[in-house]
């Protein structure tokens, strides 16, 4: 299995760090507003990567953090912090905000059919390894003390721009780092916030340092490791951490242990709507819900998703999710096919059922190749379409259908069959066509529509399928 491993700048050979076995991570939200699309396009991606490596017979251990606490409002350790600013906007505390969007996320997580992670981490539960991994950086001289906090000294990490490739007096100027006159470099970062002498927050602990919060990078770091051990496989997220937060999470993680943090980074390119990337800053952002309210479903997002590239910058509309839920609507057609197969076979399919899986097991193995794999579904479902089902060949196709689903996350083999009933008034309808009923053919086929139930005249019979 091979991906393009941000570390290398390659396509790089996965090889595990213990024979059979997959260590993952990935950045998760942090919960103080809802998902939008661009989020979901990160995480159904991670999760197609999930079901890669399983597909590989593979032991997985995947570890998905959610963020409660210590997310500033910029990438510099400036602003407040997005869940105290989530309670002012919502009259709440910062604890109601946070287990309210965790509780949606799981919720929308569920119905895009993501796979469960092995373990979901909050920042909030996991303060006292927090504390101690920035206790051992503190240890070993990499951290110094300002006013508002514990920052960790980047100058002291000599590989500190490598991963990103960052040129740091750019970044300075463009406002990607903030400027502190205490910190003794513009790239270094807060492990430990200090609470305002002011006012009381509503999440703070007590540390060694005094009353504060943790950094938003110290808390994967922490959280990674404890589960993972030092050096992890796999780390995903999106490709807008690559410059601050996962740079810093590799400075971090190394200094404290003296060994590689992760050995293949996978990024999820940006989602561009009219030319912008999606951001709740931007107010572009369309959640689930939303698009769910137009018709389409979290089966048809995930479609959409598949449809493009990880590494490329994906364009979103809400034309191009109707899209999706019309190329879903196709596969349904195909899946259906279970419940009208032929007594006889007919010719035609140049693949056989078994080989489908193989097919799109060896395309994600080549660096998530999604959008080779919907091409190659369509003309699987064309051919199917074509010539029927035999009823013989039924197990076959019934294993390519649950093959689909696990690979793909597709519900294909759980579409129900259509009633008694409405085969019968299918049956009622043919018999109408055969006396040239045309009338009462047309009543019965509209009477059907409005069950959302089509009906598709061929050469071997009637089909149908789901509206």
């Amino acid at each position: 299995m091979k991906l393009y491993n941000t570390l290398t700048k390659s396509i790089d050979e996965i090889i595990p760090t213990q024979p059979g076995k997959i260590g993952m991570y990935t950045c998760g939200p942090t919960v103080y507003d809802f998902a939008h699309v661009g989020h979901w396009f990160t995480y159904v991606r991670a999760d197609l990567l999930v079901r890669a490596i399983k597909a590989h017979d593979l032991e997985l251990t995947w570890v998905m953090n959610i963020t409660d606490v210590g997310h500033l409002v910029s990438d510099a350790d400036e602003g407040e912090d997005k869940l105290e600013k989530g309670a002012r906007r919502e009259g709440k505390t910062a604890w109601e905000v946070a287990e309210f969007y965790t509780k949606d996320f799981l919720q929308e997580m569920a119905e895009l059919n993501i796979t469960a992670p092995t373990y979901i981490t909050k920042a909030t539960e996991h303060i006292a390894e927090q504390i101690a991994l920035v206790q051992t950086l503190e240890a070993k001289g990499y951290t110094y003390i300002i006013d508002d906090g514990v920052y960790y000294d980047t100058s002291k990490f000599e590989r500190y721009a490598d991963f990103a490739q960052l040129d740091l007096d750019e970044q300075q100027a463009s406002g990607r780092v903030g400027f502190n006159s205490q910190k003794r470099n513009p790239s270094d970062f807060a492990l430990w916030k200090f609470s305002p002498k002011e006012s009381q927050r509503d999440m703070e602990w007590d540390s060694p340092w005094g009353k504060g919060f943790p950094g938003w990078h110290i808390e994967c770091s922490a959280m990674s490791m404890k589960y993972l051990g030092d050096t992890l496989d796999i780390h995903t997220g999106g490709i807008d951490h690559v410059p601050v937060h996962h740079t810093n999470e590799i400075a971090q993680s190394e200094a404290a242990t003296g060994k590689p943090f992760a050995k293949y980074w996978l990024h999820s390119n940006h989602v561009l709507v009219d030319g912008e990337k999606i951001s709740k800053s931007l107010g572009n952002g369309v959640r689930l819900s939303e698009l769910m309210e137009q018709g389409v479903t979290p089966e048809a997002f995930r479609v959409l998703v598949l449809e493009s590239h990880y590494r490329s910058q994906s364009k979103f509309s809400l034309d191009s999710a109707k899209a999706a839920q019309a190329r879903l609507r196709d596969l349904r057609a195909m899946a259906v096919l279970r419940y009208q197969a032929r007594d006889h076979a007919i010719d035609g399919t140049s693949f056989s059922f078994r080989d489908v899986p193989v097919e799109i097991i060896d395309m994600l193995a080549d660096d998530l190749n999604t959008p080779s794999i919907m091409a190659y579904l369509s003309n699987v479902s064309k051919q199917i379409q074509a010539v029927l089902l035999w009823h013989k060949s039924l197990p076959h196709f019934e294993f390519m259908l649950e093959s689909l689903d696990s690979l793909l996350g597709f519900k294909l083999s759980q579409i129900p069959d259509i009633s008694d009933e409405q085969k019968q008034l299918i049956n009622e309808r043919e018999n109408a066509r055969a006396k040239n009923d045309w009338p009462e053919a047309d009543r019965l086929r509209n009477e059907l529509l409005s069950q959302n139930i089509e009906l598709r005249n061929t050469e071997h019979g009637v089909i149908w399928s789901y509206r």
